[in-house]
């Protein structure tokens, strides 16, 4: 999960509407770690459209026809708004001559490295200079981040090695070299302070606790992740106590500060927003989480198997303790036996990958009767880091719970905030009381293939309100291509586990044995798939435990575009794990067992000459661990079936595949 970013800023002004007299008082660039690699993706600024109905496949889509005004707070005066109710960039808040960098600690309510005081975490905040020479009041757009003051080196040879036998001891994990702490700097990070200071806000960043600056010890999702947030906030609202030194020192008032503030951040930093926000914090009036992590065990596990993040295989939560244990020098000591040692490596399990008490105090959809803030969400349907699950599960949570709630997809990986227009406007909504409609529209917006990041396609909520399961049976020989379509198959097929043949091997071939794949007929028509594909599966085993995946795939596999085209989404399970997650019972060799679960949400329209097929396999070398190859896994075709989500149902199967 690991990241890094600069925002660059779109400066130029739409039209506007000005208010003289009252007074009171995407992130575009974003650089991406994983494993000592830097990638870069460029994210650009343009208006939002909301499409027509047909392209979105559904009735009219417009704005609302709402009047634009400011309600229960009175905007800061200067504060521009364009034609949408968003606020726009004005020339006297740009630039570092016309702003403030303010540095301090603020004392939290814990004390996480056990030396007898309260710990106080590092704050900067950038504001229009207006605040000091002006009396102006403003908003705070707060970012908490463990990255800011550096990662520890080392790479995959610090992770666990996944080569093992499942059930096994796993082989001993050597500790990266110790971070070595930066000198300290008056900001920890420019993220947003082009997008937000220019418009009337304040940005605010904090370190989490035990990293750069801030004291206390990482816990990788306790409770001081949570509560130092939270202290932040207190602090921006009066509540709490900031200093200008990390003891004793002089009092550091927020007097700039209206008591409003939004969180806003990518993977750990969106996680962190959605950790504050579960402790109803007063003041913190909205949140928007950009593909965060909502469970640490969704992020390591999945359906009681030790599975591995995309691009981290090895990765685990104390791996990750060490990735960002970058505070206090004199403490490290006292973390890692506390924490790291006797808690994290303590209820980590990688033998069972069972989920335990341990692993669903860090699953914030636990945690969720606290939280009351509006949430604008962001994800990708190919993010194999931090999977899609982590947004839609916690959304669908906050839909059952009455939060407004929009969502933002597009189809690349990790990262991508909401274009800009739609999270000025929505941080506008909500930090200035600004009746400008946003949440009264359409509640998704999603990218489609082949389309800009900043011209998603608006639909009424997703899934797509039009989707219905469509039950699918595969049918054939599968160690060839068998068939995926609604009529039932018979008999049982054996395929051997080889974690050395990879996916996109299995899918290219015309025959295989370490794979079963099933074909839906050539696509006639573009076929859309809106929610969360279901498995039902019956199998068996020759020995006591195997790795399984399922993948649904686009034929043919072609490696030709980017960002895994032609896999529409996948899932994994232990089967031991068949009556229980909280429970592993070990397969009896030949005996079959049922499994049920989920693959990966998605929304997605396959192309005319397409086929979707359904794979079966083992060991998956990009998330599993990697048994010796040779187990054998039996399916009962007659037993097996997906529940597929189709916009249309039935008919538009049928029409898809010409019938």
């Amino acid at each position: 999960m690991a990241w890094k970013d600069t925002p660059l800023e779109r400066q130029e002004s739409l039209s506007v509407h000005v208010w003289p007299e009252q007074s009171c008082s995407p992130r575009d660039l974003l650089y991406v770690w994983a494993q000592g690699t830097t990638h870069m993706t460029i994210l650009t600024s343009t208006a939002l459209l909301l499409l027509s109905a047909s392209q979105a496949g559904t009735g009219t889509l417009e704005s609302p026809k709402t009047e634009t005004t400011a309600s229960n707070w009175t905007l800061p005066e200067g504060i521009v708004l364009d034609k949408d109710g968003a606020a726009e960039v004005q020339k006297r808040f740009r630039g570092a001559g016309n702003q403030i960098v303010d540095s301090l600690w603020v004392e939290t309510s814990f004390d996480s490295d056990g030396d007898g005081r309260l710990d106080r975490v590092y704050v900067d905040v950038t504001r229009p200079k207006q605040t000091e020479d002006e009396g102006l009041r403003v908003a705070a757009i707060y970012e908490t981040s463990p990255y800011y003051w550096g990662v520890a080196g080392g790479g995959p040879e610090t992770f666990w090695d996944p080569i093992h036998e499942l059930g096994g001891e796993p082989p001993e994990r050597p500790h990266p070299s110790e971070i070595e702490r930066p000198e300290l700097r008056g900001r920890s990070s420019s993220s947003y302070v082009r997008t937000f200071v220019p418009r009337g806000f304040a940005v605010v960043h904090s370190a989490s606790p035990g990293t750069g600056y801030s004291q206390g010890c990482p816990t990788v999702g306790g409770e001081n992740e949570s509560l130092a947030p939270k202290a932040v906030i207190d602090w921006l609202c009066g509540r709490a106590k900031g200093f200008d030194a990390p003891t004793a020192g002089e009092e550091v008032v927020a007097h700039w500060c209206t008591g409003q503030v939004a969180m806003i951040g990518t993977s750990y930093n969106g996680t962190l927003p959605i950790a504050a926000a579960c402790t109803g914090v007063e003041g913190l009036r909205t949140i928007v989480p950009v593909a965060p992590n909502t469970s640490y065990y969704h992020y390591y596990r999945s359906n009681g198997l030790v599975r591995h993040p995309g691009g981290h295989m090895g990765e685990d939560i104390d791996v990750l303790y060490d990735f960002i244990h970058s505070g206090e020098p004199g403490r490290r000591a006292w973390c890692n036996q506390n924490v790291r040692d006797d808690e994290l490596l303590a209820n980590l399990d990688r033998i069972t990958g069972d989920y335990s008490a341990w692993w669903s105090d860090r699953d914030y959809v636990n945690k969720l009767g606290g939280l009351k803030t509006p949430v604008l969400m962001a994800h990708a349907f190919n993010d194999w880091n931090v999977m899609p699950e982590h947004s839609f599960r916690v959304r669908e949570a906050l839909k059952a719970k009455g939060i407004p709630t929009i969502c933002y997809y597009h189809q690349g990986g990790h990262g991508g905030d909401p274009p800009l227009d739609l999270l000025v406007r929505w941080m506008t909504r909500w930090l200035y009381d600004v009746e400008n409609g946003v949440e009264d529209g359409p509640k998704a917006y999603i990218v489609r293939e082949g389309e800009k990041r900043s011209n998603p396609t608006a639909y009424p909520e997703y899934p797509h309100p039009g989707a219905e399961a469509l039950t699918l049976r595969p049918s054939g020989d599968g160690r060839r291509i068998g068939i995926l379509s609604g009529e039932a198959g018979t008999g049982e097929q054996t395929l051997l586990d080889d974690v050395s043949v990879t996916r996109a091997d299995m899918a290219k071939a015309p025959a295989s044995a370490h794979r079963l794949l099933f074909a839906s007929p050539l696509l006639e028509a573009p076929l859309h798939l809106s929610g969360v594909t279901r498995v039902k599966l019956r199998m068996a085993a020759s020995k006591p435990a195997v790795n399984l995946s399922v993948y649904l795939v686009s034929l043919p596999w072609t490696d030709e575009r980017a960002l895994w085209p032609d896999l529409v989404t996948a899932g994994w399970a232990d089967p031991q794990n068949a009556s229980s997650l909280e429970t592993s019972t070990p397969l009896v060799p030949g005996e079959f067992v049922e499994l049920e679960f989920d693959l990966q949400p998605d929304d997605q329209i396959l192309a005319v000459g397409e086929q979707l097929g359904l794979m079966i396999f083992a060991s998956d070398a990009a998330h599993t661990l990697k048994p010796e190859a040779g187990t054998k896994l039996t399916v009962d075709l007659s037993e097996t079936s997906i529940d597929l989500p189709v916009v249309g149902g039935e008919g538009a199967w049928k029409k898809a595949i010409g019938e």
